[in-house]
């Protein structure tokens, strides 16, 4: 399946929702350090619901660490200042889609190491800012996996 990977995320409301996605879709989340909130944190139990025995979570302690855990794997940024729609790209089982923080978005650095071409934006109206993050990896994670066909899903 997919890899959902959340740069240093600050909500844990975002992450527990986005916990309870991964159980249902099959993608593994992978977080990246440090986060804004402790995984045992209230907030996040209960967005998550039950999820989080069903769901396949790694932590990371910086961005460097994770690529080095996932060799070979294609990395997909989405940002708002992706140069193409999320809907242009052929997704493939193992692909990597990376999302920044809520409030900073991506470290220029690791933006940087990211072709433009793998730069993906999800279209909005003119003048707003971002959409909600754990919205952000739903459209795209599900995007993703209609294209394989919703393996595993029924």
């Amino acid at each position: 399946m997919f890899n959902i990977v959340l740069y240093e995320p600050k909500i844990p409301q975002n992450t527990g929702n986005i916990i309870r996605l991964i159980a249902n879709n099959g993608c593994h989340l992978h977080l990246i350090e440090p986060l804004g909130f402790d995984l045992a944190e209230k907030n996040l139990r209960r967005s998550g619901l039950d999820y989080l025995d069903l769901a396949n979570i790694s932590k990371h302690p910086d961005y460097e660490s994770f690529l080095k855990s996932m060799p070979g794997h294609r990395v997909f940024a989405l940002t708002t200042k992706g140069t193409h729609a999320y809907t242009e790209v052929e997704y493939q089982p193992g692909d990597i889609l990376l999302f920044g923080s809520e409030t900073a978005g991506l470290s220029e650095k690791v933006q940087q190491a990211i072709p433009a071409s793998n730069q993906l934006r999800i279209p909005m109206q003119a003048n707003n800012r971002s959409m909600n993050l754990s919205n952000t990896v739903a459209i795209v994670s599900y995007e993703a996996w209609r294209q394989q066909g919703f393996p595993g899903g029924s």
